[in-house]
């Protein structure tokens, strides 16, 4: 997904549980990646409730907002770009408004409309070639959220071509709805975890946070040292699994709207704690854009946001960042 804090590297590790609280765990597959709930409740009526609840949520928000199910709403919005408005719910109004948000906060580096570029890259080929040059600059006439036209209740891609992508955050904001929900309905120890993007809440039974192992760049799926989460969201972003080598040289799955282009400025993970899983993904991933510098400038300005920036010749981290960090 381009641009997506979705690639997080983030996992968690099993922890040890109290005797008063069993920790429970379900794990499903949902948003095109494995799903985990892990969370403590002695009744098993209101584990049952929070899971049906929580599969449910997710169910149909991947109904509605997923661009691979040819009749989901954003997928009845692309099909109508170059022609007439669509109309739409107050909640994709809303959703529609928070992209406009995220627009903005990330400096234009996380767009929905991002998708006609993201076509050009096409990773999974066992015989990858370069865009040309044209390509790139034709399919970035159609990228913009300025280009998108809302009125409320309705929306209209002007240029055929248009399309909406919400998997630059969608997953994190999926994570975060359903931890809300687990909060509603009465749990104070739970960790959601869909695709390595996580949401802590509260902390594991007899232990003082829950252990978030974060992934070594160099060895993909070992952990290389660990941070101690209570009631944050983690992300991190990396290119370092996903890309491609063409004539020697390698292209990174992270696309920088801004450009048309992989992002190639020596950024190998950048990993982010915030208040929110939201928050967490598209700092992770703007950060990685920017690159260290002016990544770790971003992380600072958000209140309440600590990151941690690997190179392929140095680590550069944000001055509270060492208060997350188990040694």
């Amino acid at each position: 997904m381009i641009l997506s804090p979705a690639q997080a590297r983030a996992v968690a590790t099993p922890v040890a549980t109290g005797t008063e609280q069993p920790l429970r765990k379900i794990v499903w597959r949902a948003l095109g990646t494995d799903c985990s709930l892990q969370f403590a409740c002695l009744e098993d009526a209101r584990a049952e409730s929070f899971a049906t609840a929580a599969k449910a949520w997710v169910e149909r928000f991947e109904a509605r907002y997923s661009r691979f199910r040819p009749d989901s709403l954003v997928s009845r919005i692309n099909a109508a770009a170059g022609g007439d408005w669509v109309e739409v719910d107050a909640e994709m109004d809303q959703m529609l408004a928070l992209c406009g948000s995220v627009h903005f906060m990330t400096q234009g580096i996380i767009d929905v409309t991002a998708l006609p570029l993201l076509r050009l890259w096409r990773f999974s080929d066992p015989a990858p070639s370069l865009p040309a040059r044209e390509d790139v600059a034709a399919a970035q006439r159609l990228v913009g959220w300025g280009k998108v036209r809302r009125e409320p209740g309705r929306v209209q891609l002007p240029l055929a071509g248009m399309a909406l992508d919400f998997g630059g955050w969608g997953k994190e904001f999926a994570v975060d709805a359903v931890a809300q929900l687990g909060v509603e309905h009465g749990l104070t120890s739970l960790l959601v975890d869909f695709g390595h993007d996580i949401r802590a809440v509260g902390q594991p039974p007899g232990r003082p946070a829950w252990h978030v192992g974060l992934e070594d760049p160099a060895t993909p799926g070992t952990a290389r040292g660990s941070v101690a989460a209570v009631n944050v969201g983690i992300a991190s972003s990396g290119d370092y699994q996903r890309g491609v080598t063409i004539d020697g040289r390698r292209y990174g799955h992270i696309i920088d709207p801004r450009t048309g282009w992989p992002v190639a400025n020596g950024c190998v993970q950048v990993t982010v704690i915030a208040p929110s899983c939201v928050q967490a993904g598209l700092l992770s991933t703007s950060a990685f854009v920017l690159g260290p510098e002016a990544g770790l400038r971003l992380i600072g300005e958000t209140f309440g946001a600590e990151g941690r920036i690997l190179t392929q010749r140095a680590r550069h981290q944000s001055r509270g960042f060492y208060r997350y960090e188990v040694t």
